[in-house]
C-alpha cells in the first residue's frame, strides 16, 4: 500500500486539528481556492470549447470546407468543371457535395430602412441541405421557393422591417449600366417568401439567398458563378483534397480551405482559449501556495508531537508520507467539488445565465457582439480529467518542501528544548 495505516491515521488526525489543520483558515483557504480554481477552468474551458465548435459548425456549415475561385472573378462552363472535380478519385473519397455559388455584395432597402447584406445564389435543394445543421426556416418551405424569390435572415428582415411575401429592394455595383449621366447601379425588388435563423448573428443579419438563376441575372454575370464550395465527410480531410484540385485544376484558379478563410479568426480563438487557461490556473497555483504555508504552520505546531514519533521508531519517510498525505487531501477535496460544481455549471451555464439576465435586466451575451443567441458549453471528459489531476499535482508538489522539513526534524534537539 502507498499509505500505511497508521500513516493515514495520523495525517488525518493533523488534518482535522482545528489549531494548523484542516480547520484553519488557511486551509480553508486553500480548498476554496483550489475548488473555485478547478470550477472556473472547467466552466470557462467549455465555454470556449463550445464557442470554438459552434462557430465553426456554422461558418463552416454555411461555406464549403474547400471553395474554388478563378482570378478573374467569374466561373464559366462550371457544370464540365464540376464534373471534372468529380471525376478525381481523391475529391470523390471525400467530398459529400459539390455546391456552385454565384455572389455579390448589395445594399437592401425597405420601408425606408438599409443594410448591407450578401446575397448568395444556389440552388434550392443544395439550401435544404445546407439548413440540416439546426437552422430554423420559417414562411414558405424551401423547396417551394421560385425564380425571383429571396430567403433571407432573420434579424436583417427584422432591421428592414418586413413580413413574408414584401418585397425589398437590392442595390448592387455589379452589373452596373453605363449612362450619359455616369454609372447607374444595378436596382432590382424582389419579395422575401422565406427567412432563416441560424442562431449566428453574421447570417441572420447580413445573408440573402436566391435561386442560382436568379443571382446570375441580377449580378449579370450570364451562365457563370462566382466560386465553387466542396463539403466534405471530415473537414479535418481538406489539405489532401485541396492538393488534389490544385493538381487538377487549370491555370488561374485558386484553391482555398476554411482553415486559409478563417486563419485570422481560429488563430484568435486558439489563443484566447490558452491565454483564459494560463490566467485561471493562476487561481489553483495561489491555493497551492497557500497549502505550503498551512503545512509549514502545521509541522512548526507539531514539531514535538514529530519528534515524539520518531522516537517510537517512525521513519523519516512515513514522516514525508504523512504530511504529504495531508497537503494532497485537501487538492484532492478541493478538486473533486471544483470538478463536481463546474461540471454541473458547464452543463446548465445557458439556464444560469438567463437567469442573471433576468435579475440583472440587462443582456449578459450580446449576439451583435458574439455572433450567437446563446451561451454555448462543450464538455470535454478529457479536459475535465486533466484539470483535475493538475490541481491534485500543484497540491502534491506543494506538499514536498514541508513534508521534507517535518522529515529531518532532529528528535532529540526538540525534546532537549522541551
Amino acid at each position: 500500500m502507498l499509505f500505511s495505516p497508521i500513516e493515514r491515521k495520523i495525517a488525518f488526525r493533523y488534518l482535522g486539528a482545528r489549531k494548523r489543520g484542516f480547520g484553519s483558515v488557511i486551509s480553508w483557504v486553500s480548498l476554496i481556492g483550489i475548488t473555485l480554481g478547478v470550477m472556473t477552468l472547467i466552466v470557462v474551458m467549455s465555454v470556449m470549447g463550445g464557442f470554438h465548435d459552434t462557430l465553426l459548425n456554422r461558418i463552416i456549415g454555411m461555406n464549403g470546407h474547400v471553395v474554388v475561385y478563378h482570378q478573374d472573378g467569374a466561373i464559366t462552363d462550371y457544370d464540365y468543371l464540376i464534373e471534372k472535380i468529380r471525376q478525381n478519385k481523391v475529391v470523390a473519397a471525400h467530398t459529400k457535395s459539390i455546391v456552385p455559388i454565384a455572389e455579390g455584395q448589395v445594399m437592401a432597402t425597405a420601408n425606408g430602412n438599409n443594410t448591407g447584406a450578401m446575397v448568395r445564389g444556389i440552388k434550392m435543394s443544395d439550401l435544404i441541405a445546407k439548413t440540416n445543421n439546426g437552422t430554423k426556416v420559417y414562411g414558405r418551405a424551401l423547396d417551394k421557393i421560385a425564380d425571383g424569390e429571396l430567403v433571407a435572415g432573420a434579424s436583417l428582415t427584422r432591421a428592414l422591417g418586413v413580413t413574408m411575401g414584401d418585397k425589398i429592394s437590392l442595390v448592387s455595383a455589379n452589373g452596373a449600366t453605363a449612362t450619359p449621366f455616369g454609372t447607374m447601379p444595378r436596382i432590382m425588388s424582389y419579395p422575401v417568401m422565406s427567412s432563416f435563423f441560424m442562431g449566428m448573428y453574421e447570417y441572420d443579419s447580413g445573408y440573402i439567398f436566391m435561386p442560382l438563376e436568379t443571382a446570375q441575372k441580377y449580378l449579370n454575370i450570364g451562365n457563370a458563378i462566382t466560386h465553387i464550395d466542396l463539403f466534405l465527410a471530415d473537414p479535418e480531410d481538406t489539405r489532401a483534397v485541396a492538393d488534389a484540385l490544385t493538381k487538377l485544376l487549370p491555370d488561374g484558379f485558386v484553391v482555398r480551405d476554411w482553415r486559409d478563410l478563417n486563419r485570422g479568426f481560429v488563430g484568435a480563438l486558439q489563443v484566447e482559449s490558452n491565454v483564459m487557461f494560463l490566467i485561471l490556473m493562476l487561481i489553483v497555483i495561489v491555493a497551492a501556495f497557500n497549502i505550503v504555508s498551512s503545512l509549514v504552520m502545521l509541522v512548526k505546531d507539531k514539531n514535538k508531537d514529530i519528534a515524539v514519533l520518531r522516537t517510537f521508531g517512525v521513519s523519516r519517510r512515513a514522516m514525508m508520507k504523512i504530511f504529504i498525505l495531508c497537503g494532497t487531501s485537501i487538492g484532492v477535496i478541493g478538486a473533486f467539488f471544483g470538478t463536481l460544481f463546474g461540471t454541473l455549471v458547464a452543463i446548465y451555464i445557458e439556464p444560469i445565465r438567463q437567469f442573471f439576465q433576468w435579475l440583472t435586466g440587462r443582456d449578459l451575451f450580446p449576439a451583435e457582439l458574439y455572433y450567437l443567441s446563446e451561451l454555448p458549453s462543450k464538455l470535454v471528459l478529457g479536459q475535465v480529467i486533466a484539470i483535475a489531476a493538475l490541481a491534485i499535482a500543484l497540491a502534491f508538489l506543494a506538499t514536498l518542501y514541508p513534508a521534507w522539513k517535518a522529515s529531518n526534524t532532529d528528535p532529540v534537539e526538540v525534546l532537549r528544548n522541551e
